[in-house]
């Protein structure tokens, strides 16, 4: 018989209904993108109707930009690497300040003359065609020539390999890309008084300024914070709805971890652990070479690094093994968890799981090879080279693969919790484990709709789908359904409160986080109305961080709280711990770090400074990292032999990736992030984001003194961690089946409440593998 909803049905309802708000305010801002984006022009003319530069030339030069990994340097739109320029501000500087020249006005503050020039719009949607004046004209040509010596410079002046853009038509093409979204960065929007970009960059030379809409958004964000977080506590405070409360006075015996039975799959897992440890280490060693960039562009302690991997290649790397090795630890968690779920694994398991390994190996290879090739120009193309978006750099074809290789993993879960699933209902605990893990290969599969050649602001929109929409809400729902589990399994969590745990994260998280998205997008070319929702829902995503971190405190200590005297100690402290540390960093790095870059007036003078990877390193790594980590701790606990088990490696891991992440965040990128900022506001957004400031003192001061933060966190960090992971690959002899009477994980639930949680559905009942 299907069991019944474990929760009262407004929770599903809840969340349902606020999902479906969600993503059809985010329908209706899809069609904006699409009708109110700046318009690419056919052709570009000057005054005497000569073309300067045409559609074609726009979307190649595009494409140039992207699949040479120029993203990945610089910025275009804000949105890019952190030790190059951004080049939209960049043109728009050097060519404004050559018209003001040659109009004779100031080349600080322009005048009249400038300003018409580049605040008019004069593009006709009739034809197609855009009038540029004979100063802009002019000026085109002495940006490609600025571009051009500025490509030729030996690497050890950018950190860019030689003559990575030489071809007079490469450039041509190049300068072009650049000149449009300048122009969509200072032409005034139809019927608007500000540009298409809201105005940004900062640049007084063509009257861009902050908007009235910008100031009282950012406004209305903060009242939003304050009375939204003020509301959920109250709330909280009243009817206490989560409902572990109490759980602490029942005591639990936990089971040895080398008495607790292994399916073939199980076994397979210590191999996806050791894969992610090594992708780990990898990703590290890239992060460390694309910061040194930053304290010494001449070269790697005197090695000439950038003639082979130039800081585009090493920072590509770094961002894709990233997400690589996060999702290798989630690949391997749910298929180890699944059986557990389940109480049985089906056939073939373990032959599937190595399979979809192999096929994981080959898009991890074969999609760095392709960016390195493709960013050198060896290969042309963005199909097995490099598709150059940030965060989506590998080659379609390789991204093809890995959503066809996400889209295995959910059917391998669902073969395994088949039998469970048809005796559940559909808002129970097993099946919000598996729409969980759907939504993961379903949501990254909208990264699709970005391409190399298709307008820029539309490709954005989609790409922060990915960046933002699968990060903070889909792989957010998976860490909680996965987490609340295991505590589950562990007999400390009711299944009961498990259950409305998730249906509370996907009703907090997706009334910020959904509409929340668009809070990158506020300068990418989008109308209004997308910075004024996104600023608003995106400081609701503050709440859930602040909520969620207080009760994390109370949900990690059951544990220790419910351990029987005498019994089997819980083994999994630092697994717990590293847990802890998720909460920590959510709160610190998604939370505060988030909320103040995500302010409209703070974004539109810091976006793509130290600020914005502080907060991308502080909740990348110290959220979804951490849980990675935490996954593996787990799994391989089970793996590993008695003997070879160590708690101390598994502490000075746990310690050193904590205090080298936190070393690099308040000792580096935080105090960097706001001498930008500063600069930013009080001089210029042009000057903060130059290649001679970043790399100059006193910038390279904090630079250098990353370095012993770094190399506790690679040392100390991580190392501990793939020796721990490989000798999980050689799991000790197991029984094949639980026994009698058992949870596979704990026993003897004894306390108030014991009899009837087990009546209830939760894991206290007897259950076998």
């Amino acid at each position: 018989m299907r069991r019944g909803l474990l929760v009262s049905r407004a929770w599903p309802q809840a969340a349902l209904l606020v999902m479906v708000v969600g993503f059809g305010i985010l329908g209706v801002l899809a069609y904006r993108t699409y009708t109110a984006s700046p318009p690419i022009p056919e052709k570009t003319v000057d005054p005497r109707g000569r073309v300067v530069f045409d559609r074609e030339d726009i979307l190649a030069g595009q494409e140039l930009f992207l699949t040479r990994g120029l993203m990945d340097y610089g910025s275009v739109l804000g949105h890019g690497g952190y030790l190059g320029p951004d080049f939209t501000a960049e043109y728009l500087r050097r060519s404004a300040r050559f018209v003001a020249a040659r109009n004779g006005e100031s080349e600080r503050e322009g005048g009249p003359r400038t300003w018409a020039e580049f605040r008019e719009n004069r593009y006709d949607p009739a034809t197609g065609v855009l009038r540029f004046t004979e100063g802009q004209a002019a000026a085109f040509e002495h940006a490609r020539e600025s571009l051009r010596a500025f490509f030729s410079q030996p690497s050890a002046r950018t950190g860019l390999s030689p003559g990575l853009v030489s071809s007079p038509e490469d450039l041509r093409q190049l300068t072009a890309f650049f000149a449009w979204t300048a122009w969509a960065a200072s032409a005034q929007r139809p019927g608007a008084d500000y540009s298409y970009t809201n105005n940004w960059p900062p640049e007084p030379l063509v009257l861009n300024r902050p908007t009235g809409s910008m100031v009282v958004w950012s406004v209305l964000s903060l009242v939003a914070l304050l009375g939204g977080t003020g509301l959920l506590f109250a709330a909280f405070g009243r009817w206490r709805f989560l409902g572990w409360q109490g759980r602490e006075t029942q005591t639990l015996t936990f089971r040895r971890p080398q008495d607790v039975p292994l399916t073939p799959g199980q076994r397979a897992t210590g191999w996806y652990f050791l894969v992610m440890a090594l992708l780990f280490l990898a990703q590290t060693l890239a992060g460390g070479a694309s910061q040194h960039y930053r304290a010494e562009l001449e070269g790697f302690f005197g090695i000439d690094l950038a003639a082979l991997l130039p800081f585009n290649v090493v920072r590509t790397w770094h961002l894709q093994l990233a997400i690589f090795w996060v999702a290798t630890s989630y690949l391997a968690a749910g298929i180890f968890v699944a059986p557990m779920i389940a109480g049985r694994e089906p056939r073939g398991q373990r032959t599937l799981a190595f399979a979809l390994l192999g096929a994981l190996a080959v898009v991890v290879v074969g999609s760095l090879l392709g960016e390195l090739a493709g960013i050198h120009g060896w290969i042309r193309g963005y199909w097995l080279g490099n598709q150059g978006f940030e965060y989506l750099e590998l080659g379609r074809f390789w991204q093809v693969l890995l959503v066809a290789g996400l889209f295995a993993w959910a059917a391998m879960l669902y073969r395994t919790l088949r039998p469970r699933l048809v005796r559940e209902h559909l808002g129970n605990m097993p099946w919000l484990f598996f729409f969980a893990a759907l939504a993961i290969p379903a949501f990254y599969a909208v990264g699709l709709l970005a391409h190399p050649r298709a307008h820029f602001t539309v490709t954005d929109y989609w790409r922060f789908w990915v960046v933002h929409l699968w990060v903070e809400d889909f792989l957010e729902l998976f860490t909680t359904a996965i987490v609340a589990y295991l505590f589950v399994l562990l007999g400390v969590v009711a299944e009961k409160a498990a259950v409305r745990l998730v249906y509370l994260e996907i009703i907090l998280y997706s009334v910020g986080g959904v509409v929340g998205t668009m809070h990158h997008v506020y300068f990418s070319g989008e109308p209004a109305e997308h910075m004024a929702l996104g600023a608003f829902f995106s400081a609701a995503e503050v709440i859930p961080l602040t909520f969620l971190t207080v009760e994390a405190w109370s949900f990690l200590s059951l544990a220790k709280a419910q351990q029987r005297e005498g019994a089997a100690p819980f083994p999994h402290r630092w697994a717990v711990m590293f847990l802890a540390a998720v909460g920590f960093w959510n709160f610190v790095g998604a939370g505060i770090f988030g909320f103040l870059i995500n302010l409209p007036i703070v974004s539109y003078y810091q976006i793509g400074t130290a600020l914005t990877a502080n907060h991308g390193h502080a909740a990348m790594m110290g959220v979804y990292g951490m849980l990675a980590v935490a996954l593996a701790l787990f799994a391989v606990r089970y793996l590993v032999a008695p003997e070879r088990w160590s708690e101390r490696l598994a502490g000075v891991s746990f310690w050193s990736l904590n205090l080298g992440l936190g070393w690099m965040v308040f000792a580096t990128l935080f105090p960097i992030g706001v001498l930008q900022l500063y600069r930013s506001v009080t001089v210029g957004y042009f000057e903060a984001r130059q290649l001679e400031y970043v790399t100059a003192r006193p910038l390279t001061f904090f630079e250098w003194w990353r370095l012993p933060g770094d190399a506790l966190f690679i040392v100390g960090g991580v190392l501990p961690l793939v020796v721990l992971c490989w000798r999980g690959i050689r799991a000790a002899p197991r029984p094949t089946t639980a026994p009698a009477g058992e949870s596979p994980l704990f026993s003897d639930v004894d306390g108030p409440g014991a009899a009837a949680e087990g009546a209830s559905g939760g894991h206290a009942a007897p259950r076998r593998l």
